[in-house]
């Protein structure tokens, strides 16, 4: 689909500042940056409406990879097509990529990184408040039904307690919510003002889509699987950026729920079978991807650099670490531009069919779930040095070392929560001053 067929409330130049403004603000993981986006997007530009917003984000979290930057992607696509898509898509991995890069040279270099966690101990903290104002908001506007608020729960249990695999939980939600539509439970919300603060898309014949969705399908392949080829054929399959190709593209296709979901199979890989790194470095790298702003998935980003920055390449040890990193960036994002420019003007256009507006608002309450999962994680390893998983015959739980508990970063936190909810603070003040003050608490 061209770009001359969206119109939006908003220059792209304009959009393009926000993008930019988004991606050097997108601390805290998935949770973090989708209560980013939601408060800039639809509460203080307006530029999408709550339906939108959480249409997209319903169909974003049924994809592979990283479901923030395809819903930045989506936004993006939403006001101004295909360059849109790009620029929102682009900048929220960008400077991410920029600061994971720089942090993985430090780290190959010394291996001792305390100033970035003297850097991002205050952002954090306000972070963690960002996401639970968020999921306050969000689920005040998304579940205005009891069914829906049962829907949340059950999705929260399965993965909070009994560590169900997301896209189980997804599925199961929305086969619930088809049961209870079919029961009478859920009622699709009827349209109104809420509905498309812009229509983006013109309408377009099935026929003119199927073309655009091949050439699309077509440019997205030579483009994703073209440099994994032209690699294979020029340095040999066993060549490590080769092999990095082939393993993250296949990871591509299969990190449903985001890094923390394929961390597990990527450490195993990637340790064990690879070398590339070991396992305490993997979790460095993940503690790393989790104080820089973009999506967490940026982990593999490390991986790839430490595993060709070691490898006999015949290249500098620092050269090579930076193709390994940018061979792993491009087969692992590249496709997420592919399934939401595939898909997207498909799912518009089914927006307002009832039954699959019914199943999709049972999804976004998982999804509310989900994000309090996320938030309970992400604030017990903010207020705690050290937080355990135990497992009680089928139960699965998060239990932390109370000796542990850091009293600045409960106070950071509970500051921050009170800003943003009872000063309504903007978030640029509240994580600037929030880094302020944990940079002071740490140096004095």
């Amino acid at each position: 689909m061209s770009d001359s067929n969206f119109t939006a409330p908003v220059t792209f130049g304009e959009a393009f500042r926000v993008w930019t403004k988004i991606g050097f603000l997108s601390f805290g993981g998935p949770a973090g940056q989708i209560a980013l986006m939601h408060r800039i997007l639809v509460d203080e530009k307006k530029w999408l409406s709550e339906s939108q917003f959480l249409h997209a984000l319903n169909f974003c979290m049924l994809l592979p990879g990283p479901e923030a930057q395809q819903l930045a992607t989506y936004s993006g696509w939403l006001l101004h097509g295909v360059k849109g898509g790009l620029a929102a898509g682009l900048m929220f991995i960008l400077p991410g990529v920029a600061v994971m890069l720089g942090l993985s040279v430090l780290y190959a270099a010394y291996a001792d990184l305390a100033f970035v966690d003297a850097i991002f101990f205050g952002i954090k903290a306000a972070v963690f408040a960002i996401v639970i104002e968020a999921l306050i908001r969000i689920s005040k506007r998304a579940m205005k039904q009891a069914m829906l608020y049962a829907v949340a729960g059950a999705a929260f249990i399965a993965i909070f307690l009994f560590d169900v695999p997301f896209p189980l939980v997804i599925a199961g939600a929305a086969l619930l919510g088809f049961i209870a539509m079919r029961a009478g439970l859920i009622s699709a919300s009827p349209a109104g003002d809420d509905e498309a603060a812009n229509d983006t898309a013109r309408p377009m014949t099935m026929r003119a889509m199927a073309l655009r969705s091949a050439g699309t399908l077509a440019t997205g392949l030579v483009l994703w699987l073209g440099p994994v080829a032209a690699l294979i054929f020029f340095l040999g399959s066993g060549h490590v950026l080769a092999q990095q190709a082939v393993f993250f593209s296949q990871m591509a296709v299969v990190t449903f729920g985001g890094a923390y979901a394929v961390l597990a199979y990527v450490a195993q890989e990637a340790v064990q079978n690879y070398g590339w790194l070991s396992a305490g470095e993997m979790l460095d790298g993940l503690g790393l991807a989790e104080t820089t702003p973009g999506p967490l998935i940026l982990v593999l980003q490390f991986v790839g650099y430490l595993g060709a920055f070691r490898a006999e390449t015949g290249l500098d040890p620092a050269i090579a670490g930076i193709a390994g990193a940018a061979v792993t960036v491009w087969v692992t994002f590249v496709p997420c531009f592919l399934w939401i420019f595939l898909g997207a003007p498909y799912v518009e256009r089914l927006r307002k069919v009832e039954s699959l507006n019914v199943i999709f608002m049972a999804i976004t309450a998982a999804v509310a779930g989900v994000i309090l999962n996320l938030a309970i994680w992400f604030g017990l390893h903010v207020l705690f040095g050290e937080v355990a998983e135990r497992h009680v015959s089928v139960l699965r739980l998060w239990v932390p070392d109370v000796a542990t508990l850091d009293p600045w970063a409960l106070v950071l936190s509970i500051g921050a929560l009170v800003a943003v909810l009872r000063f309504k603070m903007g978030m640029v003040s509240v994580l600037g001053l929030a880094a302020a003050l944990g940079l002071a608490i740490r140096f004095l």
